[in-house]
């Protein structure tokens, strides 16, 4: 499908104009889109809505903070690849602190009641956006749902070099295998369980689903790749200075007593009697 889909970067696109997406195999993405929503439906949801409705929101955070402190490895690694080194050491500090004090991950005391050491996710896909790779063709992946040729590849590369399947695949351990495999199930239900009422609320506002959800992961993206920052076409606004009647700094004269009486003396303005006229 990759292949197939690279090779299309030639043909028309399905959108014009500014913020268009590329997307030239559409028909084929809007059958996997359609597939993803009836295994949502019938699978995915209702085990997100079990595990958001009875498990307590504190062990859900715990899981959510236990997944994105086992990616630590793979962060720091994309943030070295990127040249972020400040990045780099935030993720070395963070995970220092949260496996001493945290529980081994457990818990984000480094940024604990969002004041701290934010956590920044970082994968691939951004390191190679960050190389200069174009995103490619917009893709929907069966259960893993919207991405690009670009963030396709990213992922591949990550589950390869991911610590535990490398560790897996050279023990063979049946163990490591669940971990690996619970692991991706828990990101699975955990994401799906915090968008919910999200998803649910541009269903019923959108005209088409699709498409929206097509445009929000676009620009998701391109925010994570700016860590955040959005590009504006912002005009160049002249300082207020510039709009001094003159070029020079020095203040503006007072009048002396002598003009100040030439400019009494000036005759007096007439006033108008606006007073009506009662014998009319």
């Amino acid at each position: 499908m990759l292949m197939g889909a690279a090779g299309c970067a030639a043909t028309d696109a399905v959108d014009e104009g500014p913020g268009a997406v590329y997307d030239p195999i559409e028909p084929v993405n809007r059958a996997i889109f359609a597939g993803n929503e009836v295994v949502d439906t019938i699978l995915i949801r209702p085990v997100a809505e079990t595990y958001r409705d009875y498990f307590p929101e504190p062990l859900q955070d715990r899981a959510r903070d236990m997944l994105r402190h086992l990616r630590s490895p793979l962060i720091l690694a994309n943030e070295l690849m990127q040249g972020d080194f400040e990045g780099a050491g935030n993720v070395m500090a963070r995970f220092f602190i949260n496996t001493v004090a945290g529980f081994g991950g457990f818990v984000d005391v480094a940024n604990h009641n969002n004041q701290g050491i934010p956590f920044e996710s970082e994968d691939f896909g951004q390191t190679l956006a960050v190389w200069g790779v174009d995103s490619g063709p917009y893709l929907v992946l069966p259960i893993i749902g919207p991405s690009n040729v670009r963030d396709t590849a990213g992922f591949v590369v990550e589950t390869l070099a991911d610590p535990i399947s490398i560790t897996s695949r050279i023990i063979d351990s049946t163990a490591l295998d669940a971990i690996g495999y619970g692991r991706l199930g828990l990101s699975i239900i955990d994401a799906r369980a915090r968008t919910i009422a999200a998803t649910d609320e541009l269903r019923a506002t959108s005209v088409d689903f699709y498409a929206t959800i097509r445009s929000l992961y676009t620009q998701f993206r391109e925010a994570e790749i700016r860590d955040g920052e959005i590009e504006q076409d912002i005009p160049d606004i002249p300082d207020y200075t510039d709009f001094s009647e003159t070029e020079s700094d020095e203040p503006p004269a007072i009048p002396t007593p002598a003009e100040e009486e030439e400019v009494s003396e000036l005759p007096p303005v007439p006033r108008l009697d606006l007073t009506p006229d009662v014998r009319r």
